[in-house]
């Protein structure tokens, strides 16, 4: 089974569009959205519709359950005092222009997926959040501790855990059992459609096969593909500047930080 992961699309109707578009060729078996539909952009209204009329099942990201209740925070973390006031910026633009339907539709979105399979005589669990199981806004880095990020999913009961939020793409793959008894799991960060955080500005999602001998005990039976498409930056980055919105988020569009 080929799965199509994408998430962090914020409000660029450009690059949900071109994703789409290329999506399509690929010809996946089923699709999921991991959150964040709004923020940033001028199109939150544009891209729930388009995610509602394919329904294409989706959970909630952190800005999306800001927005579906009409909150000014967005429960994101920003570093400086300028980005802050950016961020206060994004989120009051999105609630003045966010419609009451499409505001529901976010309020509504659940919070986890878990997709369970049974292969080879046993079960392979896939769990699809935003930023982690513990908390919608918890960044998940690469550089998380083993450790840490072991414990997280053995808590959830995660085989495969795949999630967002970062806007940086990775896969790491841990063995939370021995080496002569192995457990494998994956933890696959699918980057973003509509703002990219990792020096490309190219939009980003992951294609994640299952096969009829895939398991725990092999770790490269799951097989990931990241993807990465163009899409019309300029438009999107356009629409940015001709709003009230920061030109900063413009320019992250256009260098892809």
């Amino acid at each position: 089974m080929k799965i199509a992961l994408f998430s962090d699309i914020h409000a660029n109707l450009p690059a949900l569009e071109a994703f789409l578009k290329d999506v399509e060729q690929r010809n996946p078996d089923s699709i999921y959205c991991l959150g964040d539909l709004v923020g940033y952009n001028i199109w939150p209204n544009e891209v729930i519709n388009e995610i509602r009329k394919r329904k294409i099942p989706t959970i909630a990201g952190n800005y999306d359950f800001g927005i579906g209740r009409n909150s000014d925070d967005c429960g994101c973390a920003y570093k400086t005092d300028q980005e802050k006031a950016n961020g206060a910026v994004s989120i009051s633009f999105t609630n003045e222009i966010v419609n009451n339907e499409e505001r529901q539709y976010l309020r509504t979105l659940p919070a986890h997926i878990r997709v369970e399979f049974q292969l080879n005589e046993d079960k392979l669990f896939l769990l699809l959040v935003h930023g982690s199981p513990r908390k919608i806004n918890e960044y998940l880095f690469e550089d998380r501790e083993e450790k840490s990020m072991l414990r997280i999913m053995q808590d959830a009961n995660a085989d495969i855990m795949c999630f967002g939020h970062t806007h940086e793409p990775y896969h790491r793959i841990l063995n939370s059992g021995t080496e002569q008894d192995p457990h494998f799991r994956h933890a696959i960060n699918i980057g973003s459609v509509g703002k990219p955080k990792d020096g490309n500005p190219q939009g980003a999602y992951v294609l994640l096969t299952i096969a009829g001998n895939s398991s725990v005990l092999e770790k490269d039976s799951i097989q990931v593909e990241f993807v990465r498409f163009n899409y019309d930056i300029e438009k999107a980055a356009k629409a940015v500047e001709d709003s009230r919105l920061p030109n900063a988020y413009a320019e992250s569009l256009r260098n892809g930080l």
